[in-house]
């Protein structure tokens, strides 16, 4: 199964990028034994528009142009679920024994996503109640997907 991550805005250079390129890296060595391939991260450009709506919808419209077919689409949203790491490891064992070609996780920028892009995700997840910064939220994501592979394999990384 192919792992997107479709985010608004890009990572600079310096310790984020550099943090984000570790998890990933150490995400796609444990994903190859798991049949988690493609760890691809599409860096959508924040729109220019003046007005908040035409923001959200430009930034929506280029996420989903990118969305592979028949993919789950994952959400990540502050008001959304928290799910433990054991809970997101289920999630990624389960899509990938429904035998899903994809999963595309979208961080949406500073206005949020258009209703149509949200309506259109088959889970909403949050890493607390807490608004985080773009940056931080895919290092996060990069470091569940790497604790959700040490899960499914039994590597002593996740000791909870």
């Amino acid at each position: 199964m192919r792992i997107l991550i479709a985010a608004v805005g890009r990572l600079k250079q310096g310790p984020e990028r550099e943090l984000a390129a570790a998890y990933r890296k150490r995400a796609e060595a444990i994903g190859r034994n798991l049949g988690l391939r493609d760890f691809e991260i599409v860096e959508i450009r924040e729109s220019r528009a003046q007005d908040a709506e035409r923001r959200r919808t430009e930034e929506s419209i280029a996420i989903a142009n990118v969305i592979p077919e028949r993919a789950i689409v994952a959400l990540l949203d502050e008001r959304a679920d928290n799910l433990d790491s054991a809970a997101f490891a289920a999630l990624l064992r389960m899509w990938r024994e429904d035998d899903r070609p994809a999963v595309c996780f979208v961080i949406g920028g500073a206005d949020g996503l258009a209703q149509s892009l949200r309506d259109r995700a088959k889970v909403k997840l949050a890493f607390g109640a807490a608004t985080w910064p773009h940056q931080l939220v895919r290092i996060m994501l990069l470091e569940q997907l790497y604790r959700a592979g040490t899960i499914l394999t039994g590597h002593p990384y996740h000791r909870g």
